[in-house]
This record gives structure tokens, C-alpha cells and sequence, in this order.
């Protein structure tokens, strides 16, 4: 399995949220030793604090260093992990067109004309109900926020186009947004369409999350320094 962290996603948010807790017990001594003029208190809760921000940013290289770069292929699937479940995500289409029209149905024979060439990616949103503990039941799943970009071999990035995408959803071709609930076992597609330069080689989609704490959480991919798991268009 293919997953978005190469640490169980409960035991980064616990570490998080406890190194968190820590340096705010530390910071609440900080303070309190500076007021009464304790000096030997602040340098020790300064010392403290720094331990820990270093132990933690060095346990976060760790993870990252020993993580691997994979680029998956057609209908291979990438988890991503919710605490208590996962959510799957496969590139199942891939098309391109100079034209927008000439690719989705729908649009309509006028559609928007790209400055190098759509390629328009068809991504399905999989809520894998064998992730899921016993006891959740079968409520929904409300995804975080998901960021789509392309890169190419030389670490170009690009972002969706604004006017193809504009042109799906005003034609309802764009299919269900990345953050639409779902319940176990439920899926959804998603079109997303970018505008690439002609010559472009090896282009690969990612997916990660939007969220910005997520950047300083051990072991999950947003991390400084941590491998991607991407999909090959």
C-alpha cells in the first residue's frame, strides 16, 4: 500500500500535538520565571525548549531521509490516511487536446484554446471501508483539503488552468470536488484539466493535502526534505 505518510498517521498527530503541549507548558514557564525575575528558571525552560524543538526536527529528518519516491502508474492507487481511515486515489484518464471541446463532452465545440496542450486528468476518490475500525459505523467522511499540481523533469511546477477548469464545471464535466464526504466504500470522480507546455517530458500529477500543520508533522509527505508519491500522466 501506497500511503502519504511512512509514519501511522495517529502516532504523527499524538507526537504532534504533544510536542505542541510540552513547549507550551515550557513557554508558560518562560514567562513566569521572566516576571518573578528567576533567571535560573528561564535559561532552564529555554534549554528545555530547544531540546525539544531539535529532538523533534531531528526525529522529522529521519522520516523524511528514509522515505521513497514512487511515481504510480495508471489505476494504482495512493492512501492517504484519516486518522481512523484511508481515502484511495487513482488516475484512471488521461486525454489531450489543443482544444477543451475536442476532449470533454459537453463543453461544447467553442471550448477554450490552450497555450501549449490540455492534458485533462480523471482522478477517482476511493473511501477504502477495509481501513476503517470496527467500531466507526458508517458515517460520513468529510476529506481535507487537496492541492493538485503537475511537475515536470525539471521541477516545474503547474497549477490547474483557470479557464479550462472554469469551462468544466460550468459545463458540470468537472465531476464531484475532492472534498465531498463520503461513507465506507463509497467513490467519486474528479476531472481536473492543466495547461501544459507542448514539449513537456515526464509530467507527474501529485496529490497532497492543503493543510498547513501538516507541513510539521513527522513523517507525512508535506514534511520538509519528505519523498512524494505521484502519479504518472
Amino acid at each position: 500500500m501506497y500511503t502519504n505518510v511512512n509514519l501511522a498517521a495517529p502516532i504523527g498527530a499524538l507526537l504532534f500535538l504533544g510536542t505542541g503541549f510540552l513547549l507550551f507548558v515550557a513557554g508558560l514557564a518562560l514567562i513566569y520565571s521572566l516576571t518573578r525575575k528567576k533567571f535560573g528558571l528561564a535559561r532552564f525552560a529555554l534549554i528545555t525548549m530547544a531540546v525539544i524543538i531539535a529532538v523533534y526536527l531531528g526525529v522529522m529528518l529521519i522520516f523524511s531521509l528514509t522515505s521513497e519516491e514512487r511515481v504510480l502508474v495508471r489505476g494504482q492507487e495512493k492512501h492517504f490516511c484519516e486518522i481512523d481511515c484511508h481515502l484511495a486515489y487513482s488516475v484512471t484518464d488521461v486525454q489531450h487536446s489543443k482544444t477543451l471541446g475536442q476532449t470533454m463532452t459537453g463543453v461544447g465545440a467553442n471550448g477554450p484554446t490552450a497555450a501549449g496542450l490540455f492534458r485533462v486528468v480523471t482522478i477517482k476518490t476511493r473511501f477504502d471501508e477495509n481501513t476503517i475500525s470496527p467500531t466507526r459505523g458508517n458515517g460520513l467522511l468529510h476529506p481535507n483539503s487537496r492541492v493538485v499540481v503537475v511537475i515536470d523533469d525539471n521541477g516545474n511546477e503547474y497549477l490547474p488552468s483557470p479557464t479550462g477548469q472554469k469551462a468544466l464545471e460550468t459545463s458540470q464535466a468537472a465531476g464531484s470536488p475532492f472534498t465531498a464526504p463520503l461513507r465506507p466504500g463509497e467513490f467519486y470522480n474528479t476531472t481536473v484539466v492543466f495547461d501544459l507546455p507542448a514539449g513537456i517530458t515526464n509530467p507527474v500529477l501529485l496529490i497532497h493535502e492543503g493543510e498547513s500543520m501538516t507541513h510539521f508533522v513527522i513523517g507525512h509527505e508535506n514534511s520538509p526534505l519528505h519523498k512524494k508519491i505521484g502519479f504518472q500522466i
